[in-house]
């Protein structure tokens, strides 16, 4: 499996490419901006965009969607819950003083026990809420990987302090889904480097005790 990971935009998020050598197919999560070496990336692998999955609304990781589907074709995946803070991507935009991006329409509201297949590999959504309502991880058994959002960090945990956030829930959600998953998991955050589920069992400051 193909996986580059390209830290886009002012704040830097993650965005994961993935792709399959077979199929020559691709999954691009969380596409925030610099849609052009986003496109770079896919074209240096031969690849073509199967789907576009957004963890959460934020216009870091949802900015640039709009305009990537309008190159690739692909549909948009995001939770239904976070469609309120979508419709207020302008004043995201104003918060941080940047132009508004162009929006574009969800085609699936994707759900907890939903799956998208990417050549041999599964993409299993987990419904992980609480840095805002509708933040969704992806669980990659055969790559043994999570793209976890901005849900957890290395050392971190991702903040409830803006609306939609709240830290009871983004607390639960880490105990119950992704502590779940195999200590060895490799997680990759909305923004910062990796780490593993069994490492932020142990040192994150945030979780000790959870």
């Amino acid at each position: 499996m193909i996986h580059e990971i390209l830290p886009v935009g002012l704040l830097q998020c993650n965005c994961s490419i993935f792709g399959d050598e077979t199929t020559r197919e691709a999954l691009v999560i969380d596409p925030g901006d610099q849609i052009g070496d986003i496109q770079r990336i896919l074209n240096r692998h031969g690849l073509a965009v199967k789907a576009i999955v957004i963890t959460h609304a934020h216009i870091d990781h949802i900015g640039g969607a709009a305009k990537l589907k309008h190159a690739t074709g692909a549909p948009v995946y995001m939770n239904a819950a976070d469609t309120d803070l979508y419709d207020q991507l302008d004043l995201q935009a104003r918060w941080l003083d940047m132009e508004t991006p162009d929006r574009t329409d969800v085609d699936t509201f994707a759900r907890e026990g939903d799956s998208l297949r990417l050549g041999a590999a599964d993409f299993h959504v987990l419904q992980t809420p609480g840095h805002t309502q509708g933040s969704i991880s992806l669980w990659i058994p055969s790559e043994n990987k999570l793209v976890a959002g901005d849900t957890l960090f290395r050392d971190s945990i991702g903040r409830t302090d803006l609306p939609g956030g709240n830290r009871r829930q983004i607390l639960r959600s880490i105990h119950d889904k992704l502590f779940a998953l195999p200590g060895t998991a490799l997680v990759i955050p909305g923004h910062g480097p990796s780490t593993t589920i069994g490492r932020e069992k142990k040192f994150n400051p945030f979780l000790q005790g959870l």
